[in-house]
């Protein structure tokens, strides 16, 4: 190599030197940031190629939802009793700047201490209920209210948190029959109690209805008795009328029906005066019996 050519050639390797140190890329599931002497001087770098000073330092997170899980979690409720939980949280970098300030731009000091502020929050709430509230109740009730103070917290560290889900609630071995032997005693003692008050509500409705059934009744019999009134003074009525004007017509009438009813029956004797009233119309069916 000649000596003219030479400076050629290393001013061409300093420049690509430079060169690549001088660019970075970023990609479409990437944040960045660039820091000088560890100060930001730089962020929100879309997708694509990007330039930056040689002493300068590129810090790039992962932009897409992340997922930890967390299994034998044991925590204590109201009623002393340990759980054992398995849970898992989703998060992702809602705060570049932020984020690299609070962890360093590392995603396990992150999500430590992310899962220390949710593992909390799960503490606190099991801590303000029995185990039988917790395992009668909804799994997003016991994890609600610790989201919403949870999401709230992580924000100092930015990050937005996405999702925290309890996947098993569960007993140690050793007091699991216990504890279920006992919510079994409670939950027959509360089915007892609600057959008594079934029953009892039961007796007072067939109380309330046989004393409606007693009223409709005597209602009716009453209304009977009025309409059975009715109906015989109008048929007395008939009566009085039709025997003012045929009066011998209906005591003749009235003597065959007695001696329809009367006579000619087995076994009976009849002690009578043959001059009475009751043989007229035997000795003569005229008007009068004369």
């Amino acid at each position: 190599m000649s000596s003219r050519a030479f400076p050629v050639v290393v001013l061409l390797g300093i420049a690509v030197l430079v060169a690549l140190t001088s660019l970075f890329t970023v990609r479409e599931t990437e944040l960045a940031i660039r820091t000088r002497f560890g100060e930001i001087v730089g962020m929100g770098y879309g997708a694509g190629l990007h330039w930056k000073w040689p002493i300068d330092r590129v810090v790039k997170f992962e932009k897409r939802i992340l997922t930890q899980s967390f299994q034998g979690e044991t925590f204590l409720t109201n009623d002393n009793r340990g759980l054992i939980v398995d849970f898992y949280m989703k998060w992702r970098v809602d705060d570049a700047p932020a984020y690299f300030r609070a962890t360093g731009g590392r995603e396990e000091i992150a999500g430590d201490r992310l899962a220390a502020i949710v593992k909390d929050g799960i503490k606190s709430v099991v801590a303000q209920r029995t185990l039988e509230q917790i395992v009668t109740a909804e799994r997003a009730a016991v994890t609600g209210d610790m989201f919403e103070r949870a999401s709230a917290a992580v924000r100092d560290l930015g990050v937005e948190l996405i999702d925290v889900r309890v996947q098993r609630i569960d007993l140690p071995e050793d007091v699991a029959a216990r504890v279920y032997q006992s919510m079994n005693q409670n939950f027959a003692k509360l089915a007892s109690r609600l057959r008594a008050e079934g029953a009892s509500a039961a007796l007072q409705i067939r109380a309330q209805a046989e004393r409606q059934r007693t009223e409709i009744l005597a209602n009716a019999e009453r209304e009977a008795l009025r309409i059975r009134g009715d109906a015989d003074a109008q048929a007395t009525a008939i009566y009085a009328r039709a025997y003012s004007k045929f009066p011998e017509f209906y005591a003749f009438y009235r003597s065959l029906q007695a001696y329809e009813r009367s006579l000619g029956r087995e076994g009976d004797v009849l002690v009578v005066t043959p001059d009475g009233e009751f043989f007229k119309y035997l000795k003569s069916p005229e008007s009068g019996g004369r």
